[in-house]
Parts: structure tokens; C-alpha cells; sequence
């Protein structure tokens, strides 16, 4: 090795350089032989006050400070001479401490002199700590030192270097920059250093990724990261003499500096979303390559169904579901379970020690031969194939509940999992756990309230014959929440029925719960047989009472902030299919479309009520005539509306979803999901396609009564006729029984005009209609009463029965079931 002479050789900047210092000759009795003039500089003295006289003279013994000090102090031998230090008077008198360095001069004739060089005592020492500072730096310090001349060929190499290297000096001096060292880039050093030496500017902080040594003590063969720096080197006079190249290994700093910039990526990337499987995924995404070749996340099939855990260790055998898994090839060669396929670990194993201890697994080298991988062969057989070589097994946990575990394999990267990234993959599984868990928890609550919403949604249409139907309701994305939309077709009086649609503003259990309570309440209100505009007007009532009492119950506390019944919206609509006449009122709801069968699809103009909840604005009912056949579609806001889109658009695409009628009303359905929904809703979806049906005038009779008794008889035998045509000879006598206590309540305690109508539909329907709006009541009569048992009967012999009004007064309506069809004689 090449290193700087270690004794105090004359340089440039040394204070004893001749050229420089200050020298006397001095003879072997100390007289003063010659003088020089940086001496004379420094002392003030001419030669000829000097010469010839004793060097001691000069000396400041017992000086004007009193100073007892020897002449010479701390003098040692050097070689063929001695250095000491000096206190020297100046001509003016004040003391000067001085270094000295003599050595002897020979002449032919024997006798001998000395050279002595004087300079300052305190540039000396600044000197000799710089010189040891070099020396120290060159041969102690962990910075790799080597110099190049100028057609960059070594010329020295510190230890540092030879061992940053594994290239000893012996091997490297002589040599080219570029050549002596495998596996640095020879040519980028070159042109580096060439740089420097011709501009003269140092080269600061670069940074070289290289190969450790092959018989490194520390990670052999790892690659290593090293700072490097170059300034170009000049002599006294100012002339070039070569390059030095530092190099410093920081791998440690850089890798710590990785891992920072790995979690702080993570924090961003980790937990976007409320999904079980999109979280473990962004955790897989995060480790592979960076960490390990190889990713799996496995969560507790509980976990994954949103099912509570207990905290602490889970059975080692326990059923795990594969949430994500990530590889450094894009074929997966390592998976041997898919996602969301349930799998489990043979006892023994990593990741069933670390569900039973729920502490990590390190496992530097992989035993390929240990016992549990014979009760698991297609792991097994992977790990061979591949040469899985090691591994780290880190359990999921938040809160105290282990959710599952992350397995990481090393089987391309040549490097074995380390104490550091142990560290850093739990910091970053434990960020995820986190996220998991809030997922669990919000998937747990969330599939609560979508299991109340659906609950409380109708499982199936009800069975009627005024209009053929289908529908689909879609819930809010997890990030949403349950909404509270909601839809109805419910049976009315006359062979009727009504189509509701409604929104509860709002997401959640509260929402879902709210819903749940004015579906209840509007069925209630269409059993009284209400118009569309008192009904909403009594919805109107409810939605203001339930949020009064929601604000009273919870007062001004902070856990009841917001939670209350802030509104609903509400469309209602009734068709009748006798005749074909279409009602229907709003409450802050859009308006309806209908498709008909020749003409455009429209957008009746509906008056728009306030939504539910504001009060004191009424309602108003608009109604229109519909063709058999057309489509009418009911829907609520989210089919329409969209972030990224202008609600006109999501208009014209629903337009564009009904432009063909007579198409199925499944198909219909799915054209307008995959046309008029969003890519992504923000809220929940329900919407409801009716296809108008109508009853024709072979199934309707109906007669005008006069309000003479005798009239009931009429009644009773028009009534037996039309039955019989009909071929219902089965149901005359219920019939006739149920029309003549009907009419006779009529003509008894009602007013014209008298009308009677018979509708054979899925049952057989009897309505009487009289000028007055009196409720009639149904009582149990007396022993002794002559009367009051007419409504009784009535209730007895039909299915169901009721009133409703009209603007010209009332209609008691009795259904009972169609006889069965008389069986075909059977041929002898």
C-alpha cells in the first residue's frame, strides 16, 4: 500500500522548508556562523549583529517575564539531528517562542557545524495538526481515499478504499481508474475525474450502486450504495497533479432512508378505501418488490363476513380466506389459492405459529425439508420449485384482534430477510391492520343496515292484474352507505292499484330505519283508499312528528347531532284499469316518465310538492288517461344524477332507455341500469317500470239504481244474470246475499245517485256507490234488533271489504275469491 511518508517531510506548506524558514549555521561551540534573512525577519537581527557571536545570547533566560524556563525545551532526537522548542529574544526585546529543527552538516575537513531552521512556535503547531489530521484521514478514517495522476492511473489507495473495494492496492496502483475494480462503472469514473481535471470544479455527492465483496463479513453480495466526491490535486507552483477520489459507503443511511420514504408512501397509499380486499391488496402492492418477491394476505373467513373477534391468540388451524396476494412475476408462480378462495395452514407452519402466538415469524433461511410441509405438498412443492429461501410471516393485528397474517417470500432477491425488515414490514402490516379493521368494523355495520334496508323492502311484487311490472334497487357503493330509497306496488279497491317511490335523505341505519316506517305508513294510509294528495299531505304530518320527537329525545346532546329525520321525498300514483286513468301527486320527488306506444316519451307535468318533512305547502294530483300498454317509470334522484355529469344528461339517457315500450320490462330494466346509472353512485338506487294493463267491458257490468226499494230485488237478479254469463253459477248465492245487503244500505241510509258494478278480476269484486259520504260500521246485533246485521254479513261471506270516498260521495266495496273453474266431464 502507498501511503504519505509518516515523519514530518518537507513540503510546500511546511514551516521548515528552507526556502521559507528562517536558518542559522551554527559550529560545533555554538558561535554563529551564518545568518539568514528570513532570521533576520523574524528575529530583527542584522547578520553583523550576530555572526560570530553565541547562538545562547540569543536565548531569553531569566527574561523580562522572570522565566525560568530551560533554553531547550521538549527537544528528542530525530535521525542524525533534533527538534526542540525555544524561547528566542526579539531585538525589541519582547520573547518569542520558536521550533527548531538542526541537523548536522559535515565538511571535508572533519569539522562539524549545524543547520538549524527556526520558525514560529504557533504556526508549527497549526502545521503538525494538520499534518496529523492528513495522516489520519488517509490511513484511520472510514472515507476510501484513492489518487490518480493525470492520465488517471493510481497512485495511492487508502485501507478504507482496499476494503470498500475487496481490491487490494498491489492489484490497483499503476493501473487505469476504469479498469482495477469489477463491478463499478469504469467508464462513468473516468469521465468523472477527466471533468474534474480539466475544470477544475470538485465533484460533490455523487452516489454509485455496486456489489458488496464476495467475502464481505456483512451481507455478501448485497449491493451497496456509496457517496463518492473528486477535487483535483496541485502542487506549490500551482501545477496539476492529479485527482483524488473519495468514497464513502452510506448504505445503511440509504436503505433507512428507503424504508422512511416506504411508510411514508404507505400512509398514503394503504386504507383509501372501506374494502376488506382493496386494503389488503394495497398492502401487497406496497411490499412486493421493494420487500419481498412473494405476498400473500389471508384473513379470518369471520373477519371477511364481518363477523365480531375476540381479542387474542386464533386456533393455528383456523379457516383463513384469501384476501390478496402480489408477486414480482405477473403469472403468480407462487399462489397456490386464488382470491377469495378459503384456505388454511398445516400446524407447524409459520403462519400457524404466528396465529397461535400472534407475534412474527422470521425465517431467515427456509428449511425446505421441515415435517409440516409433508402435510401441505402444493405449498410444499411450490417452495421447491421456486426455491423459496426465506420468508416472513407478520400476524394482522388492531386493537387486541388478530384478523389474519401476511406472508412475505424471498425467492428471485438473493438477500435473507434481517432483523430491519422485520421492522419495517411490521410498521407497515401494523398501518394496514388498522385499515383492515376499520373495514371489518364498517362492512360489519353496513351489511347490518343493508340486511334492515332490504327487510323492510318488499321480497316480491304482490300479485294483481292493472299493471305488469319489474324493478331494481341497487345500494349506495361502501363508501356511501345504505340509503333509505324505497318502492311499492300495492293492491287497492276496484281492481286498482298504486306505485310508490320514495327517498329518505340520508345514509345509514337511521335512514334504513326511517324508510321502514313511512313504507309502514303509506301502506296504512292506502288501505283507507286516500287520493294521492291527501296522502302525501298525511305522510307530510307523520315526517314532521318523528323528527320533532327524534330533536326532543336527543336534545342538544353531541351523539344526537344530525341523526334526525331531516326529510323525505315521495311519488305516489294510482292507476285504475277500468278506466285506464292515471293519478298521481309528488312530494319533492321527480316526476315520472311514461313511455307510450305511438307518441314520444314524456315527462308529465306533475305539481311539484314540497318533500316530505317542510310542511304547510299543499299537494296537488295530476291525472291523464294511459293506453294499454304503455310504460311508466318510476325512479328516485340517483339513477339521474351524478358527480361528473349535468342531470340533464342522465335525463336524456332514461329517454333514450324507454324509447322502445313493447320491449320485456326485464330487459328495459337492464338497459336503463347499464345506460342511465353511473359508473360509481353515490347513492342508492330503486326504481320500478309498470306496463299499464286495462280490464275490459266483458269483465265490468255496472247499472244505475233508483233509490226504491224494490230496486234490491232487480239488483239481486241483474247480479244472478251477469254471473252466470260470466259462468260463476258457483258464487250467485254469496253474491246476491252480499249485493242485497249492499244496496239496501244504499237505498236505506244513503242519497242518489245509486250505482251498482260488478268486475270479475283475480276475485270478484262488488261496489256499491251512493251520494252521501257516511261511514258506514260494522257492529254485532242484538237478539231483539231488527236490523244492524247487513255489514256483518257482508264481512262473513267476502274476502276483504271497505269503503272509500269520492268527490261525489262513497263506494262500500266487498271482494271474495273466484270459484274454481267446474271440472270437464271426464269421456266413458
Amino acid at each position: 500500500m502507498s501511503t504519505p511518508e509518516a515523519g514530518h517531510g518537507a513540503s510546500a506548506d511546511s514551516p521548515f522548508d528552507v526556502a521559507h524558514a528562517a536558518t542559522v549555521v551554527v559550529d560545533s561551540r555554538g558561535v554563529i556562523e551564518r545568518w539568514s534573512r528570513g532570521a533576520q525577519t523574524l528575529l530583527g537581527y542584522a547578520p553583523g549583529e550576530v555572526v560570530g557571536g553565541p547562538v545562547t545570547a540569543l536565548l531569553a533566560v531569566g527574561g523580562e517575564a522572570g522565566d525560568a524556563a530551560a533554553p531547550l525545551s521538549e527537544r528528542r532526537q530525530t535521525g542524525d539531528g533534533w527538534e526542540a522548542v525555544a524561547a528566542v529574544r526579539h531585538r525589541d526585546g519582547h520573547r518569542l517562542e520558536l521550533g527548531l529543527r538542526a541537523c548536522r552538516l559535515w565538511e571535508a575537513s572533519g569539522k562539524v557545524s549545524w543547520l538549524v531552521a527556526v520558525t514560529d512556535v504557533v504556526g508549527l503547531r497549526s502545521w503538525e495538526r494538520d499534518q496529523a489530521v492528513l495522516r489520519g484521514l488517509f490511513s484511520q478514517s472510514p472515507i476510501g481515499m484513492a489518487v490518480v495522476d493525470p492520465r488517471l492511473r493510481y497512485l495511492a489507495i487508502n485501507p478504507a478504499m482496499e476494503r470498500l473495494d475487496g481490491v487490494s492496492a498491489g492489484q490497483r496502483l499503476g493501473r487505469r481508474l476504469g479498469e482495477a475494480v469489477p463491478g463499478l462503472d469504469g467508464a462513468a469514473l473516468e469521465r468523472e475525474a477527466q471533468q474534474v481535471l480539466e475544470t477544475g470544479e470538485p465533484m460533490l455527492t455523487f452516489q454509485q450502486l455496486t456489489p458488496s465483496p464476495a467475502d464481505s463479513a456483512t451481507h455478501p453480495g448485497r449491493d451497496r450504495v456509496r457517496s463518492g466526491s473528486a477535487f483535483r490535486l496541485l502542487d506549490h507552483a500551482g501545477e496539476v497533479l492529479g485527482v483524488c477520489h473519495t468514497v464513502l459507503d452510506v448504505t445503511s443511511h440509504y436503505r433507512a432512508r428507503q424504508r422512511l420514504d416506504l411508510v411514508n408512501e404507505a400512509s398514503g397509499s394503504i386504507g383509501t378505501t372501506l374494502d376488506l380486499q382493496h386494503t389488503a391488496q394495497e398492502l401487497a402492492e406496497v411490499l412486493v418488490p421493494r420487500v419481498a418477491d412473494f405476498v400473500s394476505v389471508d384473513l379470518l373467513d369471520a373477519v371477511v363476513r364481518g363477523q365480531e373477534q375476540l381479542p387474542g391468540p386464533v386456533a393455528p388451524t383456523a379457516l383463513l380466506r384469501r384476501a390478496a396476494h402480489r408477486s414480482v412475476q405477473e403469472d403468480l408462480p407462487e399462489a397456490v389459492v386464488e382470491p377469495g378462495e378459503q384456505t388454511s395452514y398445516a400446524p407447524g407452519s409459520a403462519p400457524a405459529r404466528c396465529l397461535a402466538t400472534g407475534r412474527p415469524t422470521l425465517t431467515p433461511v427456509v428449511d425446505l425439508s421441515a415435517p409440516w410441509l409433508a402435510e401441505d405438498p402444493a405449498r410444499a412443492a411450490k417452495m421447491r420449485e421456486l426455491g423459496i429461501h426465506s420468508a416472513l410471516v407478520m400476524p394482522l393485528q388492531a386493537r387486541g384482534i388478530t384478523m389474519g397474517v401476511a406472508t412475505l417470500a424471498r425467492w428471485k432477491n438473493p438477500e435473507s430477510f434481517g432483523e430491519e425488515d422485520l421492522l419495517l414490514v411490521e410498521e407497515l402490516v401494523a398501518r394496514a391492520a388498522v385499515c383492515i379493521d376499520n373495514a371489518r368494523r364498517y362492512t360489519r355495520e353496513h351489511n347490518a343496515a343493508l340486511m334492515l334496508q332490504r327487510s323492510l323492502l318488499p321480497h316480491d311484487l304482490p300479485k294483481q292484474s292493472a299493471v305488469e311490472a319489474a324493478y331494481r334497487y341497487l345500494p349506495a357503493d361502501a363508501q356511501a352507505g345504505v340509503g333509505g330509497d324505497w318502492f311499492d306496488i300495492i293492491p287497492l279497491s276496484g281492481a286498482r292499484v298504486a306505485l310508490v317511490v320514495g327517498d329518505v335523505v340520508g345514509h345509514g341505519l337511521h335512514a334504513a330505519a326511517t324508510m321502514g316506517r313511512l313504507r309502514t305508513a303509506v301502506h296504512t294510509l292506502a288501505d283507507l283508499d286516500m287520493p294521492p294528495d291527501e296522502l302525501l299531505a298525511h305522510l307530510d304530518d307523520l315526517v314532521i312528528r318523528l323528527s320533532n320527537e327524534e330533536e326532543e329525545a336527543m336534545g342538544d346532546s353531541a351523539e344526537g347531532a344530525g341523526i334526525g329525520v331531516i326529510g323525505a321525498t315521495c311519488l305516489y300514483a294510482i292507476y285504475d284499469p277500468v278506466s285506464r286513468k292515471f293519478t298521481v301527486a309528488r312530494a319533492g320527488h321527480p316526476s315520472p316518465a311514461i313511455a307510450h306506444l305511438v307518441e314520444p316519451v314524456e315527462f308529465p307535468a306533475v305539481p311539484a310538492g314540497p318533500p316530505l318533512g317542510l310542511g304547510g305547502l299543499p299537494f296537488e294530483c295530476a291525472e291523464m288517461e294511459l293506453a294499454e300498454g304503455s310504460v311508466v317509470a318510476f325512479y328516485t334522484n340517483g339513477l339521474i344524477e351524478a358527480s361528473d355529469r349535468d342531470v340533464d344528461v342522465g335525463f336524456e339517457r332514461l329517454l333514450f332507455a324507454l324509447a322502445h315500450p313493447d320491449r320485456p320490462l326485464e330487459e328495459i330494466c337492464d338497459t336503463m341500469v347499464r345506460t342511465v346509472l353511473p359508473d360509481r353512485p353515490r347513492d342508492d338506487v330503486a326504481f320500478l317500470i309498470a306496463r299499464t294493463r286495462a280490464l275490459h267491458d266483458d269483465d265490468v257490468a255496472s247499472w244505475d239504481l233508483s233509490d226504491d226499494p224494490a230496486i234490491v230485488a232487480e239488483a239481486r237478479h241483474m247480479t244472478g244474470r251477469k254471473l252466470a254469463d260470466w259462468g260463476l253459477e258457483a258464487a250467485v248465492f254469496t253474491t246476491e246475499l252480499i249485493v242485497s245487503e249492499l244496496v239496501t244500505n244504499a237505498v236505506r241510509y244513503g242519497t242518489p245517485p245509486i250505482s251498482l258494478r260488478i268486475i270479475r278480476d283475480r276475485t270478484l269484486i262488488c261496489e256499491v256507490s251512493d251520494g252521501t259520504s257516511t261511514s258506514p260500521h260494522l257492529r254485532r246485533a242484538r237478539s231483539t234488533d231488527e236490523g244492524g246485521r247487513g255489514l256483518f254479513l257482508v264481512a262473513q261471506c267476502a274476502q276483504r271489504w271497505g269503503t272509500r270516498y269520492t268527490a261525489g260521495g262513497k263506494t262500500i266495496w266487498a271482494e271474495q275469491p273466484l270459484p274454481p273453474a267446474p271440472a270437464e266431464p271426464k269421456e266413458e
